[in-house]
């Protein structure tokens, strides 16, 4: 098992910061009148943790009895999609942005099967069940729509956990029907303390210079922090004394993955590059890489290897393509679509041709 998820805790008292917002939330959890929460903050934070927590806060260690199932579901064009839902007697959980463009159809058939149904155990000390809504910001205004009606037919019977990275692409409606629970990011203190406590109880030694490197290149994500150190670890297990070598720390496969397509677009600019890139897209899409996450690693990558007067256009067409992809549902299109631009604009560069203005 990862070290992520062995020493994750599994209450809200044992969260290691944001002690304030974790009072809060036992206090809230303690009410007959919890409400709808919409859970906001960067990767990396815990928001996911915290959801978890407050699921045994309100109904005991039964909410960790979980089962994973596979619903079908039938779109008004007769279309079949498919959809995992994690449930435990208390609650579901389900990531609509999974079924694209179809979320609409997902929230209005299931949210509408749970809240019809009573909780089922008698013993439970809260009458409504759960529903957790993973990555809430992606799904499209119809889905929002749909779950706004939801919330308020259905009031009485579930509670609605939205998790989300950013509050910006929810609509009003919603917003003001949630009590909106901000999870800011650990500060490298923070994350110092908790790679600390991972590895005194691995029984591990490493120096400070070490986890500092790790705290400070880990974007303050705690995930990928721990994810670092236990991967640093992997590379000598039988030493009990992690050491830092002064070289760079390891990059995620993906990432240098990215860094190599980065450079193949760099040495050549022609179609059947773009072939060659097109294959090397697919890879990353289909290992579960976000498009949002590919644009910015790309971006990252152009914007240290170019000279800074194609800056402005870079970063303005990475915007323009990625709002096409989110509105859109093949986001392997517009990856393409930078990717020819970027080869575009660079050969007008290396040519000393004038480029084109914003």
């Amino acid at each position: 098992m990862l070290w992520l998820d062995q020493y994750r805790p599994k209450t809200l008292s044992s969260l290691d910061y944001h002690k304030q917002l974790s009072e809060r939330l036992i206090s809230l959890a303690a009410t007959n009148e919890f409400p709808h929460l919409l859970i906001y903050g960067p990767s990396g934070a815990g928001k996911k943790t915290r959801t978890v927590a407050i699921l045994r806060e309100l109904y005991g260690p039964g909410a960790e009895k979980l089962k994973i199932d596979q619903r079908t579901f039938l779109t008004p064009s007769n279309r079949k999609i498919q959809i995992n839902i994690v449930s435990s007697l208390h609650h579901i959980e389900i990531t609509p942005s999974d079924v694209g463009n179809y979320d609409r159809v997902v929230m209005q058939e299931l949210l509408k099967d749970i809240a019809q149904s009573a909780q089922v155990d008698l013993q439970a000390k809260k009458r409504f069940k759960v529903v957790i809504i993973n990555v809430a910001d992606e799904l499209t205004r119809d889905a929002q729509a749909a779950l706004r009606r939801t919330m308020e037919k259905y009031s009485n019977n579930i509670r609605l956990i939205l998790v989300a990275n950013s509050t910006s692409k929810i609509i009003e409606p919603i917003r003001s029907r949630t009590l909106m629970v901000r999870v800011a990011a650990p500060s490298e203190s923070d994350i110092i303390k908790v790679m600390s406590q991972i590895l005194a109880t691995q029984e591990l030694e490493a120096p400070a210079s070490l986890l500092e490197k790790i705290a400070n290149n880990c974007s303050r994500n705690l995930r990928k922090a721990i994810l670092l150190l236990e991967t640093i670890h992997a590379k000598s297990p039988h030493n009990r004394q992690l050491t830092d070598n002064g070289s760079q720390l390891p990059l995620p496969d993906w990432q240098t993955f990215i860094i190599q397509m980065g450079t193949s677009i760099l040495q050549e600019q022609s179609p059947a590059r773009i072939l060659v890139v097109r294959s090397m897209l697919y890879d990353l899409l289909s290992h579960c890489i976000p498009p949002t996450i590919i644009f910015k690693e790309l971006l990252g990558f152009f914007l240290l290897k170019v000279d800074a007067k194609m800056h402005p256009l870079l970063i303005q067409s990475v915007a323009n393509y990625e709002h096409r992809a989110r509105m859109g549902n093949k986001s392997i299109f517009h990856l393409e679509a930078f990717v020819a631009y970027f080869m575009k604009t660079y050969t007008m560069m290396l040519l000393g041709m004038e480029l084109p203005s914003l």
